[in-house]
């Protein structure tokens, strides 16, 4: 079964339901909204796309191919940002 993981060390500030990290390897300071926020800190372990999505299922009033869609594309857009890998 695929993994979702962190692939880096961020330094972490939330900001209301969001957090604001900074890699400071990179020099880059990253925004996640309420949404990315959820995933990023489930992904302190790793999970599978699946507990991703049951967990945002359960957290957001959003369907279950609306969610799937869009974790999807976040997790893509991590992924090719660097900050997370599937394994």
């Amino acid at each position: 079964m695929t993994e979702y993981r962190r692939a880096v060390d961020l330094m972490e500030a939330p900001l209301g339901d969001e957090i604001v990290a900074l890699d400071p390897a990179a020099g880059i300071c990253f925004g996640f909204n309420s949404v990315a926020s959820s995933v990023w800190t489930l992904l302190a372990e790793p999970r599978s796309f699946e507990e991703l999505r049951d967990a945002l299922l359960k957290e957001y009033e959003v369907g279950e191919e609306e969610c799937a869609n869009e974790l999807r594309t976040l997790l893509a857009d991590l992924t090719a940002r660097n900050l997370i890998c599937n394994c």
